[in-house]
């Protein structure tokens, strides 16, 4: 085949860097962009935070009336003075180099054990396997290996037996929190209740159950466990009162894990009886384009300097705009979702309306995937809480009267209905089913198996509770 040259004309959609900076600025979330925007500022010498003003926001929404200045506040934190614990042991640094006190919220669980370690009296062999331990323990408190495996870290291991072990495990088991090391639930539980005085009403009964009943606490009630027990209701009830107040989870006020906090790119407030959204104006600069560099770049006439200063003022320009139309469009997104969504607001989830991208795209002239990018990982502060937009989607279902219904709405009536339920007898899916058909609403029993899974709720068979007073 021979080759040839040949022209013609086509078009090709091609974006702009403008428009691809716009595009990224969009789908960045609010962590994302503050880094954004401390990186540019970095990189371009021709931007600037204008310290003089706040965001700049179009002219539909109103200030943020959640942000109020509280001019008591600052004073009373300036007046407040805090201790350490250490003041009070100036006179002895022996003791204070050895057994230094830490704030218990900078700790994790095993640097808790370990100062209850060094303040224990043990032999070096014994102290060896208890940091065994405690380096062993998982985040609800429990051993996460087992003898055999202390035993084999060991460096003589052949001079050491079980019981060896076991009396350390033990007296580790009996730090604060009680009950840590624990191998499993029954034993957990049970170091918590042999520090209890056994004149205690209850206690007998409550280590009976532990040591023969335990599993069969969710499936049974209080009169059906008395007559296997051959006990009182009454003492059953007390003996169940004490279970209830004990820790099955040691570590959980331990954790390492430190909490995410979501910032709000948007706010809600109620003004004059409507509903008015704005930016969140403490979590984004204003920028501006630096006025001294501005004006060397008009009066130099050193070209390598003059294209240097005019290619950065240019990004910096563009930089500014594209901020400029994230924020505008936030705000139409968040102010159509309110106006659609206006009854979840005034009446809670069960009122949402069915809602998909498409609805939003037709109603504002913008592509579905603009929608998605300014509503993912941004988040309104309401009344109701803090939202992702993308909770306000949501698919629907038909109803007998020839309307539609949203998926959350449902799942917030399922909720619902499942709280309202009698313990004793829980609802199961079939009941919810006939329940929400009763109300109009077409609806399958695995759609209902399945929002109530979403909704984080156990089956009917593991919902049965014993009612503890």
């Amino acid at each position: 085949m021979k080759q040839s040259l040949h022209l013609g004309l086509g078009q090709q959609l091609r974006m702009t860097p403008q428009l691809q900076q716009a595009i990224k600025l969009l789908q960045l979330s609010t962590l994302e962009l503050e880094q954004e925007i401390q990186e540019t500022l970095y990189n371009n010498p021709m931007l600037e935070v204008d310290e003089q003003s706040e965001v700049e926001v179009p002219e539909q929404a109103e200030p943020n009336a959640a942000e109020s200045d509280d001019p008591e506040q600052p004073e009373e934190i300036r007046d407040i003075e805090f201790h350490s614990l250490r003041d009070g042991r100036e006179h002895n640094p022996d003791f204070e180099d050895r057994f230094e006190v830490e704030d218990p919220q900078s700790q994790t669980l095993q640097e808790y054990l370990l100062w209850q370690l060094n303040l224990t009296a043990l032999s070096p062999l014994d102290r060896r396997i208890a940091e065994i331990i405690i380096d062993a323990i998982d985040e609800s408190g429990f051993l996460s290996i087992d003898i055999p495996d202390i035993k084999s870290a060991l460096p003589d291991q052949d001079q050491v037996g079980d019981d060896d072990i076991l009396a350390v495990l033990h007296r580790v088991q009996h730090f604060d929190p009680l009950g840590v090391a624990a191998r499993n639930l029954n034993e957990c539980l049970s170091v918590q209740l042999d520090m209890l005085s056994n004149d205690e009403p209850g206690v007998d009964v409550a280590r009976s159950i532990l040591d023969r009943y335990l599993e069969l606490l969710p499936k049974t009630d209080i009169n059906g466990l008395a007559k296997r027990m051959r006990r009182d209701p009454v003492e059953v009830e007390a003996g169940l009162a004490i279970l209830k107040s004990l820790n099955p989870k040691p570590g959980y006020n331990w954790s390492n894990e430190s909490p995410d906090y979501i910032i709000p790119d948007l706010v809600m407030t109620r003004i004059h009886g409507r509903w008015v959204v704005s930016l969140n104006s403490a979590i984004q600069p204003r920028l501006r384009v630096n006025p001294e560099y501005l004006s060397m770049a008009k009066e130099t006439s050193e070209p390598s300097t003059k294209e240097y200063l005019r290619s950065h003022l240019q990004e910096a320009r563009w930089f500014i705009r594209s901020l400029e139309s994230r924020n505008d469009t936030l705000l139409r997104v968040a102010k159509a979702i309110i106006e659609y969504q206006a009854d979840f607001f005034e009446q809670g989830p069960e009122a949402m309306r069915p809602l998909i991208l498409r609805d939003l795209a037709e109603k504002l002239e913008l592509h579905e995937s603009t929608i998605s990018r300014a509503t993912s990982h941004k988040y309104l502060m309401s009344p109701r809480g803090m939202f992702e937009l993308k909770y306000f989607f949501s698919s629907q279902l038909s109803t007998t009267a020839g309307g539609e219904a949203s998926s959350t709405a449902i799942r917030a009536l399922i909720s619902r209905l499942i709280r309202a339920e009698n313990p004793n007898k829980p609802l199961s899916d079939n009941q919810l089913t006939s329940m929400i058909e009763e109300q109009g609403i077409n609806v399958a029993r695995r759609t209902i198996a399945k929002y109530r899974e979403l909704e984080g709720i156990p089956p009917s068979s593991e919902r049965r509770r014993i009612s503890v007073a």
